[in-house]
């Protein structure tokens, strides 16, 4: 992966992270809300739970998204070994069925020879 590819990954982790502690934000506001002396507001209460709620969803998805983008990382696409091991063994096997050929046609030789 590339340098760009790489800042891009973290920028948009550190963006996860802000979203996480905005949540705990929300919580605490809630749960300040809820302690409140004259009882808790229910706007209050209920907007800061509408927007933990958004949020949560957005690092879910957000977390999916850079778990997908690993997955799908292959450090050595762009190397050729995968290929040249193919041929090598695809050689190998071409070598190995023209001795097999090269001892039935001597066979087959001796075989005429001995008539």
């Amino acid at each position: 992966m590339d340098s760009q590819g790489q800042t891009t990954s973290l920028q948009r982790l550190q963006n996860v992270e802000k979203r996480i502690v905005k949540v705990l934000e929300l919580a605490g506001g809630v749960m300040d809300e809820l302690a409140s002396p004259l009882g808790p507001r229910k706007d209050v209460v209920q907007n800061h739970c509408l927007e933990f709620m958004q949020l949560i969803k957005d690092i879910q998805v957000a977390l999916r998204d850079e778990i997908k983008s690993a997955c799908e990382y292959r450090p050595f696409e762009k190397c050729d070994y995968g290929s040249r091991i193919a041929n090598e063994i695809c050689y190998k096997k071409v070598e190995l069925i023209m001795s097999q050929l090269d001892a039935m046609k001597q066979t087959i030789d001796d075989y005429h020879a001995a008539e």
